[in-house]
């Protein structure tokens, strides 16, 4: 059995520049770490590995540096990774990442568990791993809280919704996105971060793709366009009330009501 798992590089900052022109994040010179939801994401599959027996992969879309967060999964158990990256991939919205990571997936093997996280930090869509299952062709589960049993080919899980979970089975090859609270990650092992090798991380283009045409990939490829994007506006205004708590509970009172934050009964 064969476990692929999709991880993401996002940012490890919130103060992040905005390109006015494109409407993306410039993560150029921005400290980077793995997405948090894919670690879980990790970690459900190699308790899959351990209880049932499997190969652990994991792949990526992003620049060349995109291969750290590869290394990192390699340093908690996956075999070996894929960096999909091409300047050709940049921008591209969740259809065109889920279009993209698909022509890489098809390339790289066939698999019979592909693990998303729940969602990314920087984008928070969580609309990737069920575009993923669809341009593969495979049945998909969101919400996923346990991964119970293996059997007859397939997978027995429970998922979350609001109110209640639900107990299901689903045929593989399939893809399952899980939730943040499925497990607790483990840390990396330094003793294999020392013993890497370089061939444990593999590069693939647009030029390796059975599909070369630029124009369905990227920016060029997306669905949706960014009209206006900025980011958020800071506020370190502070006011400090002094005297004792009578004064400084009065003062307050007066300031929540100048702001129209309370109402004064008439």
């Amino acid at each position: 059995m064969k476990i692929l798992v999709c991880v993401k590089q996002v940012p490890g900052s919130s103060n992040v520049e905005v390109d006015p022109v494109t409407g993306v994040l410039k993560r150029n010179g921005v400290l980077s770490k793995i997405n948090p939801y894919d670690l879980y994401a990790i970690e459900t599959a190699l308790f899959i590995s351990e209880k049932f027996g499997a190969e652990v992969e994991s792949i990526t879309m992003g620049p060349p540096q995109a291969k750290d967060v590869i290394l990192e999964t390699v340093c908690m158990g996956a075999s070996r990774g894929t960096v999909l990256s091409d300047r050709r991939f940049a921008g591209a919205d969740v259809l065109s990442t889920a279009h993209t990571l698909s022509h890489g997936i098809k390339i790289s093997g066939k698999y019979d568990i592909i693990i998303c996280g729940k969602q990314t930090t920087d984008g928070d869509t969580a609309q990737v791993g069920a575009e993923l299952a669809e341009y593969l062709g495979i049945p998909n589960v969101s919400n996923v809280i346990s991964v119970n049993d293996i059997r007859e080919n397939k997978l027995y899980l429970t998922a979350g919704l609001d109110d209640k979970t639900v107990s299901l089975s689903i045929t593989m090859p399939c893809l399952i996105s899980v939730e943040g609270d499925i497990n607790t990650p483990r840390l990396p092992s330094y003793k294999i971060k020392r013993s890497l090798n370089d061939d444990v991380v593999r590069f693939l283009s647009l030029d390796d793709f059975n599909d070369k045409n630029a124009e369905r990939f990227g920016l060029n490829g997306s669905a949706t366009q960014v009209e206006r994007i900025f980011p958020p506006e800071k506020n370190d205004t502070k006011i400090t009330f002094d005297g004792d708590y009578k004064n400084q509970a009065s003062n307050l009172y007066s300031l929540l009501v100048s702001k129209k934050m309370l109402e004064v009964e008439k």
